[in-house]
């Protein structure tokens, strides 16, 4: 056995931090080598995907700061927030990629030099009289936060073994959610005490910030043999049905946390006339709340499965759906508040078990299939943890997307209205389908197979 990446001084390391031998479902490895390394890798993964969170979402608070003499109105703004979320949607996809191509270490240590970019030039412009096309293409350099994500959970799921990668996954996605409700958070306080003229206090923050999380990924992070070049497992993945569908549901869940996460602020202002110090006192804690519990969907997912939990999960996203509605038809600000915090609570515990789905229904279908295709044990594992890996990079991506629908749905609502009631109302019909979607895919007849390792039978729906 020989681990090429302990820190440094440990015997058996080689040029570039690569592990060559990674056998997290070996017990005896996991517990004398694998899991000290894997949960190293796992807190420095967090605090870079933390601050791509953090850079992603940063127009949402941007636009707190832009009054009349920016001269971008409602729709403009909604309009700014909707090109970050589109570009780092669409990026997802690549950074997945990119762990299979230059290593997980080394791709989280590029990802995050890349957010100096939008944020040193935000420092030159961030200001009355630039020009609303500047800061179109200014919040397109932001999308690159977005892709952290997906590339983050690709390389943090091929670190954990089968029954811990639902915590795993869930600590990595909750503590990268948090850089939403942290900016968020900071930008309050930069407005409660130097006042709205003052962004780039924001970003004289973060920079350094994003020194760190790189010096953190060059120092202590690692990258797997194994996982290198296997961009194969990409186009096996969508190819799979599957893949489709977790990402169909995965729309319901993230999409809905980063939606409402850039347009909380904006709807508050537009809907209730808050002003932006008012409106930023309350826009955290939905983010704060959905990332803290998303870990929670996890570890719930693991115990009593993930489809479980995500099919009862999208009646309560309806449930905190309605409350918006009936809260603005009646103009009870307190009441909106709630419906909205429970659709972030909500989205949380299901970003937790949608990912908690994704590699048990590989492992799900690598029982199913290992005696056709006359795998043993680890082949079939194996397979499952190289499918799962690509199908959450694709379901990164394409639920992310669900954040831009979100953000235009609210522009086009406003526009037309004057009200986000509308645009609820989508919302409300999208998760009645997925609700659906989850019962007949796979709660109702799922089929059971005899799991390889275990002997035990498996199904969709207990996974």
């Amino acid at each position: 056995m020989s681990v090429a990446a302990e820190p440094s001084g440990a015997s058996g390391t080689r040029g570039g931090r690569w592990i060559d031998d990674w056998r997290p479902e070996d017990k005896g490895f996991w517990e004398s080598t694998g899991k000290k390394i894997a949960n190293r890798n796992l807190w420095f993964s967090v605090f870079s995907e933390h601050i791509g969170f953090s850079i992603w979402t940063l127009f949402s608070v941007l636009v707190l700061f832009m009054g009349p003499d920016y001269h971008v109105d409602a729709a403009g703004k909604f309009l700014l927030v909707a090109v970050g979320t589109f570009v780092g949607s669409a990026l997802r996809l690549p950074y997945s990629l990119a762990v299979a191509v230059v290593g997980g270490r080394n791709w989280t240590l590029i990802s995050a030099g890349l957010l100096l970019v939008p944020s040193i030039v935000l420092v030159f412009v961030m200001h009355p009289g630039t020009s609303f096309t500047t800061f179109v293409v200014v919040s397109a350099l932001v999308g690159v936060g977005g892709g952290n994500f997906a590339s983050s959970m690709t390389n943090i799921n091929a670190f954990f073994p089968e029954k811990q990668k639902g915590a795993a996954l869930g600590i990595n996605a909750g503590g990268g959610n948090l850089g939403v409700a942290v900016i968020q958070l900071v930008a309050l306080l930069i407005i409660a005490t130097a006042g709205t003229g003052s962004p780039r206090i924001l970003l004289a923050i973060y920079i350094p910030l994003i020194v760190l999380a790189m010096a953190g990924a060059a120092f202590f992070m690692d990258n797997i043999s194994s996982v290198r070049n296997d961009t194969g497992a990409l186009k096996e993945a969508a190819k799979d049905a599957q893949t489709w569908i977790v990402s169909f549901l995965y729309i319901g869940t993230f999409g809905s946390f980063i939606g409402y996460s850039f347009a909380f602020g904006l709807v508050l202002q537009n809907e209730f006339g808050r002003t932006p110090l008012q409106a930023a006192s309350v826009t955290f804690i939905g983010p704060l709340l959905g990332s803290l519990i998303r870990p929670v969907g996890g570890w719930l997912s693991d115990r009593i499965g993930g489809v479980r939990v995500t099919l009862w999960n999208f009646l309560a996203m309806g449930v905190g759906t309605l409350i918006c509605i009936f809260a603005s038809g009646a103009g009870s600000l307190a009441l909106f508040t709630l419906g909205f915090v429970l659709l972030f609570v909500t989205s949380g515990i299901g970003n937790g078990s949608v990912y908690k789905m994704i590699p048990s229904i590989f492992r799900t279908k690598a029982a199913a299939a290992s005696e056709t295709r006359g795998w043993d044990i680890e082949a079939g594992l194996l397979w499952a943890r190289r499918i799962s890996g690509a199908a959450i990079g694709i379901s990164a991506a394409i639920g992310a997307f669900g954040g831009l629908l979100i953000n235009l749905a609210f522009r086009s609502s406003f526009q037309a209205t004057k009200s986000g009631t509308p645009a609820f109302w989508g919302f409300l019909a999208f998760y009645a389908v997925c609700f659906v979607v989850t019962y007949l895919v796979y709660m109702r007849n799922s089929k059971a197979a005899t799991d390889p390792k275990t002997g035990s039978k498996v199904s969709y729906a207990s996974v």
